[in-house]
């Protein structure tokens, strides 16, 4: 599936944007404004993992002023991790029959005016990824420490799985369905920082054809970041996992795993 502009792709079909939340309840109702205000034909799920600070209620009552259902909220029982919500909110996508899925913050820092662009690249992939390390792609307001986190943790990721994105720890993402049905869903088990990471190489090792599309990254300006030191060591113990068993396959010459 590499061939990229040689095939010919289906139609992309209704848009399902995904929104995993944990005490993001200053940041949920703008979010969704813009959303809709950006792409008035997609619809929106709130992952909600039980917050504390009532952002699930706000996202209830959201859904309930959206007289055209075009805002659900997915409740789930409690914070299991960044992965595991966008996991439960793609299956409920695809068992929805949407498609095209997509990934996109709480926050503000994906930006939803950005969204048409990666909706037009996707016509012609498998999965549009948003870059802030392609040339137009830029992040704001990142101290320098996180930006050396995030371009380190990237770059460390595309040398040791073989990777040619430039972006492989992004989470602003545009799927096609049936790319997210191809790559082993039920086999998914990184939760953090490094889910991004094992997503794209599935996609990749699996021969979708991955865009990337700039974007301009906006640090948040109301709460508080998830990343933590346990997420960073989750995603250098996986990522060096993950590329050990890549070069043990291509020596033995085995598919990927």
């Amino acid at each position: 599936m590499n061939d990229g502009g040689q095939r010919r792709y289906g139609p992309l079909g209704r848009a399902l944007v995904i929104i995993p939340t944990y005490n993001e309840a200053e940041n949920i109702k703008p979010i969704v404004t813009r959303v809709r205000a950006a792409v008035p034909d997609a619809d929106i799920l709130v992952a909600d993992d039980n917050s504390p600070d009532g952002t699930g209620k706000i996202a209830d009552e959201l859904a309930a002023a959206a007289a055209d259902s075009q805002v659900q909220v997915l409740h789930r029982q409690a914070k299991e991790g960044l992965g595991a919500a966008y996991l439960a909110g793609f299956r409920w996508g695809i068992e929805h029959g949407y498609g095209v899925l997509v990934e996109m913050d709480a926050d503000g820092s994906h930006q939803p005016e950005e969204l048409p662009r990666l909706l037009t690249a996707l016509k012609g992939a498998d999965l549009v990824l948003g870059s802030r390390w392609v040339p137009g792609g830029r992040v704001v307001n990142w101290p320098k420490s996180r930006e050396m986190i995030s371009r380190g943790g990237s770059t460390y990721s595309r040398l040791l799985l073989g990777l040619r994105t430039r972006d492989v720890t992004g989470g602003y993402r545009a799927f096609r369905s049936e790319t997210l049905q191809g790559i082993g869903l039920d086999e998914v088990a990184s939760q953090g920082y490094c889910f991004q990471v094992d997503l794209a190489r599935r996609a990749v090792d699996a021969g979708y054809h991955v865009v990337e599309v700039p974007i301009t990254f906006v640090d948040r300006e109301i709460g508080d970041s998830k990343m933590s030191r346990d997420i960073l060591v989750e995603a250098l113990w996986r990522v060096t996992s993950w590329g050990v068993a890549a070069r043990a396959n291509r020596v033995l010459g085995r598919k990927p795993s």
